[in-house]
């Protein structure tokens, strides 16, 4: 099979697509032909080797933390799927490929209402809202600050969260306020003056912040929220650490079946926006990369390997 595969971490230009042999199903996998996945800042953070403790790349590897494929092939122990099934979720394998492994209980259906490129770029955008919002435990009616209301896992959560009955708050940039706004939420523009024009927007009425950003406004937020611990933290550890504020390092663990469950008919309803923002193929997964560390997309970002 074709693969994108690093051969130096620090170094974008270093991934290249190389034919490799394709993985075999083991005891309760699946093998999957990739047809979509998803690009998280996880990926470039892990090529940029923030995870490697100074230590060089051994060898080369894959990258990619969501899928959306159909069943090619089932290993032992596996009867609840059959070839040819259409399933999104997680792998276990990287997924930057033409065929990558997971497991039964990684995956849900695909949605026929639901193209590609969406399935396969909800994983860990989907299992990060759901979890971040049982974490925060918000009742209907109550606020909710999103620092990074406009990237991918900050949209989710404004959408589901609404959707559920609570009051929003969205921070982003002056081009995504509208959007925000389209979306329901109450829209609030970075720039000097954050922490007043957000007391204005809450008026004494905030409950919880999530902080999708990690540009630094976690001082504001717990002021606002009265105390670090309503206030949870995806974007930055080294923020959160600072402030006292719990981190999430994103995915839905064991939540993520019951966020998919409950999202993607939100999604195929239009009930929650989704939208892509780019398109990429094998050989372009260092671009992908670049734009999810460095731009500003307005939507998600999907590697398609076929």
């Amino acid at each position: 099979m074709r693969a994108a595969r690093l051969h130096e971490y620090g170094a974008l230009d270093s991934i290249t697509v190389e034919e490799v042999p394709a993985p075999v199903p083991g005891e309760g996998e699946i093998l999957l032909r990739v047809q979509a996945a998803g690009v998280n800042p996880i990926d470039w953070k892990i090529a940029r080797g923030l995870f490697a403790a100074g230590q060089p790349l051994e060898g080369p590897r894959g990258i990619g933390v969501d899928v959306a494929g159909i069943v090619e092939q089932v290993g032992p122990g596996v009867s609840a799927v059959l070839p040819g099934q259409e399933l999104l979720g997680a792998p276990i394998s990287p997924s930057f490929a033409e065929l990558a492994l997971s497991r039964p209980e990684l995956l849900v259906p695909k949605p026929p209402g639901i193209p590609w490129e969406v399935a396969g770029s909800l994983a860990v955008v989907v299992g990060t809202a759901y979890a971040t919002l049982a974490r925060l435990a918000l009742s209907e009616g109550e606020t909710l600050l999103v620092l990074g209301a406009s990237g991918g896992v900050g949209a989710v959560v404004v959408q589901l969260a609404l959707a559920r009955g609570v009051r929003v708050i969205g921070t982003a940039g002056e081009s995504k306020l509208e959007r925000l706004q389209a979306l329901g939420a109450i829209p609030v523009a970075y720039g000097e003056g954050l922490a007043e024009r957000l007391a204005e927007a809450a008026a004494g009425a905030l409950d919880a912040v999530l902080d999708a950003s990690g540009h630094g406004e976690l001082g504001i937020a717990v002021a606002l929220a009265g105390s670090p611990q309503r206030v949870l933290a995806i974007a930055s550890s080294a923020d959160a650490q600072q402030h006292g504020v719990e981190f999430h390092a994103g995915g839905g663990g064991d939540l993520l079946l019951e966020a998919l469950e409950e999202v993607l008919p939100l999604i195929e309803s239009g009930r929650i926006e989704f939208p892509i923002a780019g398109v990429y193929d094998l050989g372009q997964v260092g671009d992908a990369l670049r734009e999810s560390e460095h731009g500003h997309p307005a939507g998600k970002l999907v590697v398609v390997p076929q």
